[in-house]
């Protein structure tokens, strides 16, 4: 038995060598990248020393100190404010994003030219792949205190011009808008293709009934999107404790002016790190990091598998 076990192990190998060998460079890829570096997170309590031998020995040599990096963390006066604005951003981030690409491929959905569809989500796609050091110097274009050209504009409109860079009351608008903008289209393409996916004769028995087109959107597309609305949002809540730390430092410039509203969990792991080099703090606050945002996934997956149990995650 267990020969013919073994061969037919091998026997399905071969049979799906193609797929097998297009997976391998990602399995590979997640192998070096994210499993073997988990072990590392054994930094997180220890009062880490570098050693000129390596990382190895700096591991075997540093002082076991438990949870006193945690505890440092804690008690510091930046914990409640870089926790806060984590959560508060990527709740608004969830909201408006699931909002806009839903409105934006039920809008693509609804155009009969293809040509159009095809140009209109390719424009969307543009800003995805920009990064966040290039978006910075074009938001510094429109809001450079003295040639920026909204103060341009206030100034010929007879108005004070703004100290964007030193003033935090509109950051926090500003960060929305550029989120949305950079992922509407990435976001959209999937919710795009569920609505392409919708089987017409619904849509023909609700014109039949008299629907008027919002209401075959109400009571027709959206749900049956409903299902990958909830895969994709346990998905997001799995990383609602990881801020877009390309958004967070480069569009502000790391402004210390802006700290209130621009503090967040990963600015303070990279600031933290560059300034102190204190590396087993900086574990210990992404260790914090990932087990607060592997718990909530947990919980957001299992209250959907008590609601709706066919889009649940596992």
């Amino acid at each position: 038995m267990q020969k013919k076990k073994k061969a037919g192990f091998w026997q399905n190998v071969w049979r799906y060598k193609a797929l097998i060998l297009m997976a391998l460079p990602g399995f590979i890829w997640f192998i070096f990248f994210f499993y073997i570096p988990v072990f590392a997170n054994i930094v997180a309590f220890k009062d880490f020393r570098i050693s000129p031998n390596g990382f190895i020995d700096s591991l075997m040599t540093s002082e076991w100190v438990g949870f006193d990096n945690f505890k440092f963390l804690f008690s510091s006066q930046d914990a409640w404010l870089i926790t806060r604005n984590t959560l508060l951003y990527n709740i608004v981030f969830l909201a408006f994003n699931l909002f806009f690409a839903i409105a934006f491929a039920i809008i693509m959905s609804e155009l009969r030219n293809k040509k159009m569809v095809k140009v209109y989500h390719t424009m969307s796609l543009l800003p995805y792949f920009l990064s966040w050091v290039v978006i910075g110097y074009f938001v510094y274009a429109f809001l450079s205190p003295d040639k920026g050209i909204i103060n341009q504009w206030l100034v010929s409109a007879g108005k004070d011009p703004i100290s964007w860079y030193s003033d935090p009351t509109w950051w926090p608008l500003i960060f929305v808008i550029m989120n949305v903008w950079k992922s509407l289209g990435y976001n959209s393409i999937i919710y795009y293709a569920s609505v392409m996916g919708i089987d017409p004769t619904y849509y023909e028995a609700a014109m039949v009934d008299g629907a008027s087109k919002w209401q075959q959107i109400k009571n027709v597309t959206i749900p049956q999107i409903v299902p990958m609305m909830l895969v994709l949002l346990i998905m997001n809540i799995g990383g609602i404790f990881r801020a877009d730390f390309g958004m967070f430092y480069n569009v502000p410039r790391n402004s210390g002016a802006l700290y209130q509203v621009t503090a967040v969990l990963d600015t303070y792991i990279y600031n933290g790190l560059t300034a102190t080099g204190d590396i087993g703090m900086s574990s210990a606050a992404s260790l914090y990091q990932s087990v607060v945002g592997a718990a909530l996934l947990l919980v957001a997956n299992f209250v959907v598998r008590k609601i709706e149990p066919d889009s649940a995650l596992f």
